[in-house]
């Protein structure tokens, strides 16, 4: 074999070795990124929030239900795609993406929707936070927060109250609904008025 030929070999040889180590290195790169990218950061947070949530504390529940009556004969249904009761309060549920009807006696349904809330299972008191809508009637309440006293039989719904309705569209600081009386107070506080436009047709 001639010396040119030994060259060219020997150059073959050099960049086919190059040319792998440049294939194994970028294939290896780009599925360490690839691997990198699977887990989005928002979704490495919430991983991290249930393994706490999961501590030998706490009781995690997915897709829980509780229905029964209150003390005024009411039946209600709540649901909560996930749910916490902490070890040491069994008393306290912390329930997130919270779906609530409550059957009241006259054949009337409140529909209740909150991203979070919490829920006593032996007062059966509810509470409901961030973004509370509730459909009663055909009128739409929107809040921050509502309350459901079951020993009181009231429901108050406060923090940027909104309510819609065939006769018109109110905006106050807090509604207080009797569930006995079957009337509504509405309050504004700090001396704001309560700003209502009503349909009188």
């Amino acid at each position: 074999m001639t010396d040119r030929k030994k060259k060219l070999r020997l150059i073959q040889s050099f960049l086919l070795i190059a040319g792998l180590f440049v294939i194994i290195f970028s294939y290896s790169d780009k599925r360490e990124n690839k691997d990198k990218q699977i887990i989005s950061k928002e979704v490495q947070k919430k991983v991290e929030e249930q393994l706490v949530a999961q501590s030998e504390d706490t009781d995690v529940f997915y897709n829980i239900e509780y229905s029964g009556l209150d003390l005024e004969g009411n039946r209600y249904i709540l649901k909560a795609k996930e749910a916490l009761k902490d070890k040491s309060n069994q008393e306290i549920i912390s329930m997130f993406n919270v779906e609530t009807k409550f059957f009241f006696k006259d054949g009337t349904i409140l529909n209740v929707w909150s991203d979070e809330g919490t829920y006593n299972n032996k007062t059966l008191d509810m509470n409901f936070y961030k973004n509370v809508k509730g459909i009663y009637e055909g009128s739409e309440l929107y809040a921050q927060k509502a309350e459901f006293s079951n020993s009181k039989s009231f429901l108050k719904v406060s923090d940027t109250v909104k309510l819609i309705d065939f006769r018109g569209t109110m905006a106050a600081d807090e509604l207080i609904f009797d569930i006995k009386k079957k009337t509504l107070n509405i309050a504004s506080f700090n001396d704001n008025k309560v700003n209502a436009n009503v349909n009188l047709k």
